[in-house]
């Protein structure tokens, strides 16, 4: 669709933004729903965040993807939040209704979606996960929803991984531990599922992996789960393949949390998982 005087904008705001697959997404989504906008990316520095913000309300965009390391400073500056996404403590999508801007999180629900599609069961699971940011919180609250019988957090500061401990403790009852250490393959042995919600393994990092790529544990079950999308086979997914675990890649996470996203501002729920996945290959 050309662009004219009625088109409507929607955006992605974070840093770094060069890497998102998420305009090939929205855009892909616009045009086959025939609607008439555009998805951009906005570089966005964490000084510059309240501006920004003002910006999106004062332009009139429709709405916006919340990206690292934004989640959660954003929600200061929004009109009202979402109560899911105000017990996460963190935003990755925001709508623009009328002017007021409406905080929410479809993170965990995008991946919990990628677990689920492959058949496995949350619940009773015990889960580790490696960071304590705002996808961290997401995705540790979905999963003790769904069942999860212990979750452990592994983050380089200890403030914020408490923080979502002491959230999952209070809010829902499960075991839940927090530590600074590195990670073993003795912490490994009583694990289900492990996700990284950290960017090890993005752009600068690309190179470096979250967990010690000498551990080998070719005779445990894991389900091995990377948010990192960019590129597709991470340092932690090549760990996992070489010991043999089941994987959930990032762009699945990617492409469910989009789903759910441009539903929260379109009205429309688009399933497209396998149509998106495969336009996406060649990206």
């Amino acid at each position: 669709m050309d662009i004219n005087a009625k088109t409507n904008l929607l955006c992605l705001i974070g840093n770094p933004v060069e890497h998102s697959f998420s305009p090939s997404i929205h855009n892909y989504l616009i045009k086959k729903n025939n609607l008439n906008m555009k998805y951009v990316c906005f570089n966005v520095k964490s000084d510059e965040l309240e501006n920004a913000i003002k910006g999106i309300k004062a332009l009139g965009v429709k709405g916006c993807n919340v990206t690292i390391p934004h989640k959660v400073e954003i929600i200061k500056y929004l009109d009202s939040v979402d109560k899911n996404a105000l017990l996460i403590g963190a935003v990755n999508t925001v709508k623009n209704e009328g002017g007021k801007l409406i905080g929410y999180n479809t993170d965990g629900v995008g991946f919990v979606k990628s677990i689920t599609d492959k058949g496995y069961d949350i619940y009773n699971k015990n889960v580790l996960i490696i960071g304590a940011g705002g996808a961290a919180r997401s995705i540790a609250i979905e999963m003790a929803s769904n069942g999860a019988k212990e979750i452990n957090l592994r983050n380089r500061s200890i403030k914020n991984a408490k923080e979502i401990s002491d959230i999952l403790i209070d809010s829902f009852g499960i075991n839940s531990k927090f530590s600074t250490d590195q990670i073993t393959k003795e912490d490994l042995e009583d694990i289900d599922i492990i996700i990284n919600t950290t960017p090890i393994g993005m752009d600068k990092d690309k190179d470096s992996c979250p967990i010690d790529e000498k551990i080998n544990l070719t005779n445990k079950d894991i389900l091995v789960c990377d948010i990192v999308y960019n590129p597709h086979e991470t340092k932690f997914i090549s760990w996992a393949k070489k010991n043999n675990f089941d994987i959930v890649y990032g762009i699945d996470m990617l492409i469910n949390q989009a789903i759910q996203g441009f539903n929260i501002w379109t009205g429309i729920y688009a399933n497209e998982h396998g149509n998106l996945k495969d336009m996406l290959k060649n990206v």
